[in-house]
Order: C-alpha cells, then structure tokens, then sequence
C-alpha cells in the first residue's frame, strides 16, 4: 500500500501503488544543520513552507538493516507480564523464526491510559470503561505560560462512507512527523498521545529507526495552504544529541519483518515557539491496549504523499494472521481507499468524538509490510502489552528528562544555585 515502496533499479523513481511516488528536486535537499540546540525555533526555520512541501516519504527500509541505537536512555528492567490467551476464533499464526518475537495477542482486558485533552470550549471526553486504569498524576514539568492557548473550533468531519477515503482539512490532534534522513527531507503521519507531560507523539517505528534521522519535529494539521497552522513542535534531543524517541529494542535488532508486529514509537517534543506544550495546543487521544483486533468502526487518518490535504475514512477493522513465516504475527485489517505513501503512522481511532476531535487511539499504519502493500488497505502492529510497556517506559523517560531540566534551570553556571 504505500509504506513499504519498491524500487527496480537503482536509479529508477520510488513507486508507490497508484502512481510515482514525488521525488524532491534539485535544491530541496537539506542543508546540514550543526548538532546543538534544537528548539521550535530552530525547527521553524530550518522547515520551511517549501521545505515541508518538497519532503516525500521515507525510501523502503532494507529487510535486513539491523539497528542497535537506543537513543532513549536505558530504564529500570520490569517484570514480565504473565502470558495472554489468544482470542478463541482466531487462526493459528505461524511460528516466529528462532530468536523473533512471540505473536501478540490481545489482553483480557481493556487498559486505557491517560484521557485526551480537549479544547476549552468543549465538553468532557467520555469516562473510561470499568476496566480502565484511573489517569495518572501529571509529572512536574516547567511552568506553563497561563491562560492555555485558545483553540478554534474542531472542524467537522465530511460525511463518510464506509471504506472510502475523503480528502480533508484534518484535524488539530494530527499531522506530519518531519525529519532528514541522508540529506534528504522526509515525512510520516503522527499523532498526539495524552500522557502525564503533555509531551508525547504517536507513530510508526519504521518512520523514526535509524541512528542517522534528525531534524525531527511534529506539525499538527498540515495542509499545504497552511503549512503550520498550530506551529511546530521539535523532538526533544538529550546530552548526546541523540532524538527522545522510543522504539522496543526487539524492532530494532530483529528488523522491519520478522519484528514487524512491534512497529510503534514514541517520541517526546518540546514546546512550540510560545512555550506552550503540544497536548495543551491541540489536545490528545487516549492510548487504549488489549481492546481486541475487532472494532465496528475506525477513524483512520493519514497524509498521502501527494495530496495537499489529509486523509480521513472510517470502517470496521478485522484480525489479519500473517501466513508469511518472514513476517510473523497478528494484526489489525482496515480496507479504506486511498492510503499511500506518507500515511505511515496515521493513528486508528475509535470512540471518536467530534466535540473534542479525538478519541481512543488502538493502532497506527505499520507493522505487516509496514503498512500494507496496497494503497486502500492498511495495517497496524496490535496494541497490547508491549505498547503499554514502551509507552510507560517514554513517560518515565520524558518525566525524567524534565526533572533533569528544571533541576538545570535552578543552578547557574558550573553548577553554583542561581541568585534568588
């Protein structure tokens, strides 16, 4: 479908199905960016309107590149989480090579985290399910410029069809995931998640794997009329200069098929140019594990290569057991028309409401053949208990990384306490 591309020689255009994929021309290659500070600032103006315009999505990911890189530093080990029983009618998957991952299968129970964020003028989200886990506290963070940051109202959504995708003016909880990689400027779909720092995004693993991606920064609700309508906000660096993205290990080192039902990251974004956090701009929705494969009905949203504009379908998903040994596991099934290149990443959302314009977030275009290898049906890795576990390892790590910056912000130089 989109997502993993092809290429038949190595001079010859990125397809993707349904026609050529666009190729950046001559002048649209980034410019190298000294490491350093990376601020929505400096986002801002390295991506420009054309810029952003000019990025295609990422070449096809060699089956066989292993990354070792954890950029996010190392948490304390947990303890592992007693085997799932797999759904009753489901159909046996095939069994992983030696060494790759076990098949997901879903949890007994629903576990919701955080609530999304809504706009000031709308009304309270809709409590959880029984089974949910209460919200947690919200970390300690850097004070926050009061009053919160207005919100427009949430665009309404065009009449939808049942598996045909539309064209949109999207809506604030989405949009483009940016980053350089080689030299060349690329894109993904991406999405906020609430969480306890307000700071977190929602993509694809295969979007962000690679130690040489940089330049990395989140923009809600692109269209190319307006290219940064709520600003942009830059994936947090640590000392190293390395991206707060947080990706399982096994994704990593096993590679793009054989661990392809952990294709999921995380990754923590500073604030916008006014100081203001992104869940506070655009809101957030909630991640939801363990609620099964079978949904009657999912927002899918998604930003195609060559459309200026989003994408929006809604229909029912499936279970999709891959008979593929070389891609082992299960994973949610979406036919919904017109998701090519660019849409990886693109959050499923269920239980969407259009006062908010968010809802319960089960899955993200990835997984098996990353995405799909047809344009109208997509895929997505499943969102049990090793989501959960690489979502609260990203909270700790944003928690920590904050902790650290205001205990950075008391003291003065070499360490000395700043003068009251």
């Amino acid at each position: 479908m989109r997502r993993t591309l092809t290429m038949a020689v190595v001079v010859a255009a990125l397809l993707v199905p349904g026609g050529p994929l666009p190729v950046a021309e001559a002048g649209t290659v980034a410019a190298p960016v000294a490491a350093g500070r990376w601020s929505a600032r400096e986002a801002r103006s390295f991506w420009t309107a054309g810029r952003m315009a000019s990025a295609v999505p990422l070449p096809p990911v060699p089956p066989g590149l292993l990354d070792d890189t954890d950029p996010a530093p190392p948490e304390p080990a947990e303890p592992a989480e007693p085997d799932e029983p797999a759904e009753p009618a489901a159909p046996a998957a095939p069994a992983a090579p030696a060494g790759g991952i076990p098949v997901p299968t879903p949890a007994p129970a629903v576990t919701a985290l955080p609530l999304p964020s809504a706009p000031p003028a709308a009304t309270p989200a809709p409590s959880p399910a029984p089974s949910t886990v209460p919200t947690p506290p919200r970390a300690p963070s850097a004070p926050v410029p009061l009053p919160a940051p207005a919100r427009p109202a949430v665009p309404r959504l065009p009449a939808l069809t049942p598996g045909i995708g539309q064209n949109f003016d999207g809506l604030p909880v989405a949009g483009r995931m940016y980053l350089v990689k080689g030299g060349g400027s690329y894109f993904c779909t991406a999405s906020v998640v609430s969480s306890p720092g307000r700071d977190l995004v929602l993509t694809a693993a295969h979007c962000l794997l690679g130690s040489d991606t940089q330049q990395v920064a989140f923009v809600p609700q692109y269209t190319r009329a307006k290219p940064q309508p709520y600003g942009i906000f830059p994936v947090l660096r640590d000392a190293g200069g390395r991206s707060r993205i947080w990706i399982d290990p096994r994704y990593r080192s096993q590679g793009v098929d054989r661990a392809a039902a952990l294709d999921v990251a995380f990754a923590q974004v500073g604030p916008d140019a006014r100081g203001f956090p992104v869940e506070a701009v655009v809101g957030g929705n909630r991640l939801v594990t363990g609620a099964g494969y079978a949904h009657a009905r999912v927002t899918l949203i998604g930003h195609p290569a060559s459309a200026a504009r989003p994408r929006v379908c809604a229909n029912r998903t499936r279970k999709f057991t891959s008979t593929d040994a070389r891609i082992p596991g299960s994973f949610l099934r979406i036919d919904c028309t017109g998701y090519p290149g660019g849409t990886s990443g693109g959050p499923f959302v269920t239980r969407y409401d259009a006062r908010t314009g968010t809802g319960d977030v089960v899955g993200v275009i990835g997984g098996w053949k990353t995405g799909g290898d047809k344009a109208d049906t997509s895929y997505s890795s499943y969102f049990g208990a090793d989501v959960r576990k690489l979502y609260e390892k990203a909270v700790a790590g944003a928690k920590a990384l904050a902790g650290a910056r205001a205990a950075a912000g008391a003291k003065g130089p070499a360490g000395a306490k700043a003068r009251p």
